[in-house]
């Protein structure tokens, strides 16, 4: 809104203007229904889940959300979807385009992100498989203002790779820590009881044999001996928002 209001104290919009571009950004399109305002309410953006829509409909509201709000995230795109919209989208709009995480950031030009930081968070995942996972809560925290740092492949089976990780944590900082795992899910109970940091537990569905979609890894959480938070499996999305906010309000007693 700060454009907004810059642009009224240059007499270069009038009061009624102003208020009508900030409705216009507060309030949903009718056509599409989306929350620009929703970020400016908690924090928090909308996120447009790109599966089970159109490259059509995914066009559609990305460009509403420029218009709206300065940004479009979009999760769970295809590379060749994201490719397609890279091409669509313009000269005039930023591209952050992220395959591992299955993301897509567009940003106008005239929206530059924020330089302020938001705290810190730490993500650690168990395997390799679980890295699209991490990377979706990597992304958003960073889009979120904050400052990550993460470590793969450190999970149970080999305990001594969490050695170095913890130790470069710890001197990190984190606000949070945000640990994916799958199989078993014993990572997140591990961590928890050997850092002070708050720790997110993020189920993944990857493994075999009994519950393979990541039913274990989420019981296993869920019943942890350690304190933990936990989000739904592969909701790597949730982890970043929740992550984030932590961060922003434990840097906030910190200041």
């Amino acid at each position: 809104m700060d454009d907004i209001l810059e642009k009224l104290h240059r007499a270069e919009i009038t009061l009624d203007e102003a208020r009508s571009e900030v409705a216009k950004r507060l309030l949903g399109s009718l056509e599409h229904n989306i929350d620009p305002g929703r970020e400016l309410r908690t924090g928090i953006p909308e996120v447009i889940l790109s599966e089970g829509k159109t490259l059509e409909q995914i066009f559609d509201i990305s460009s509403e959300f420029l218009r709206r709000s300065g940004r479009a995230i979009i999760s769970r795109i295809t590379p060749e979807d994201a490719s397609v919209l890279e091409r669509r989208i313009g000269p005039e709009v930023i591209v952050r385009r992220e395959d591992d995480a299955r993301i897509l950031v567009l940003r106008r030009l005239d929206m530059p992100p924020s330089k302020e930081k938001n705290g810190r968070i730490a993500i650690l995942t168990a395997g390799t498989s679980d890295i699209p996972a991490a990377e979706e809560a990597r992304i958003i925290a960073e889009e979120l203002g904050c400052e990550t740092l993460a470590f793969h492949d450190v999970g149970a089976a080999g305990i001594h790779r969490l050695v170095e990780p913890l130790k470069r944590i710890r001197e990190f900082d984190p606000d949070v820590i945000i640990v994916a795992a799958g199989r078993e899910g014993a990572l997140p109970t591990i961590v928890s009881g050997l850092t002070e940091a708050p720790v997110i537990g993020l189920p993944v569905s990857t493994g075999y044999g009994i519950h393979p979609k990541g039913e274990t890894a989420l019981f296993a959480m869920l019943q942890s001996c350690s304190p933990l938070l936990v989000v739904n499996i592969d909701a790597g999305i949730v982890a970043g928002m929740v992550a984030s906010r932590i961060a922003r309000r434990r840097g906030k007693s910190k200041g």
